[in-house]
């Protein structure tokens, strides 16, 4: 094997535990009566999947919201359904990955929306000794930003051309099976761990061999 250069990590499911269910429940108290059916735990759908892939603003996502539900809802109750997939972000994860970075350059790669981001991950509320996400990371690619999902290809190729890295020497980190898929074509070394999986010991081991 290649020696390992770079590490890139998914956030919800590998940093982040998720509570799907917790999500879908809180989007239906406030309304979305088949948020079961737009939230998936990989990729949304309808306008739920337009602000992870950067088609609509949180303002527009929060217009629309109010449309579809007939209700006049605040920003804090639509940030608070969306916070609803938050389980726990353990710090011994983020402290690992600060390890990491002595070594290797560590990339986010995610589906995400600027109400997760900027409302709560890229402030000091995202761990409990108050940094945000952005402390973490040599760079982060996110969703709505670069204007695309995984498990979509062009993601993928965007982060490679941006960063410069060689997908052969690179560990790529996610609990979605088809994102694992696409990673595997495009040349990356990939391992996919449980949602809440303590993983540190398995990342070793392939930046050992």
């Amino acid at each position: 094997m290649t020696n390992i250069r770079n590490i890139v990590f998914d956030l919800g499911g590998v940093l982040i535990e998720l509570d799907h269910e917790c999500a879908v429940r809180r989007f239906e108290e406030i309304g979305v009566e088949d948020a079961r059916q737009l939230l998936d735990p990989y990729e949304q759908k309808g306008f739920f999947l337009e602000v992870e892939n950067g088609t609509i603003t949180a303002d527009g996502f929060c217009r629309k919201l109010c449309e579809y539900t007939g209700k006049d809802l605040s920003y804090e109750a639509i940030r608070h359904a969306w916070l609803g997939f938050i389980v726990d972000t353990p710090q011994y994860k983020l402290d690992y990955l600060l390890n990491l970075r002595e070594k290797y350059n560590v990339y986010l790669l995610s589906n995400t929306n600027p109400i997760i981001q900027e409302g709560w991950a890229r402030t000091s509320e995202f761990t409990p000794v108050g940094r945000p996400i952005g402390v973490y990371f040599d760079k982060m690619y996110t969703s709505y930003e670069v204007g695309v999902t995984k498990p979509d290809a062009k993601i993928f190729e965007y982060m490679i051309r941006d960063s410069g890295l060689n997908p052969a020497e690179t560990l790529f980190v996610d609990d979605g099976k088809s994102n694992i898929e696409i990673a595997r074509q495009l040349g990356f070394v990939t391992y996919q761990p449980k949602n809440g999986e303590d993983w540190r010991e398995v990342i070793n081991k392939f930046l050992s061999e």
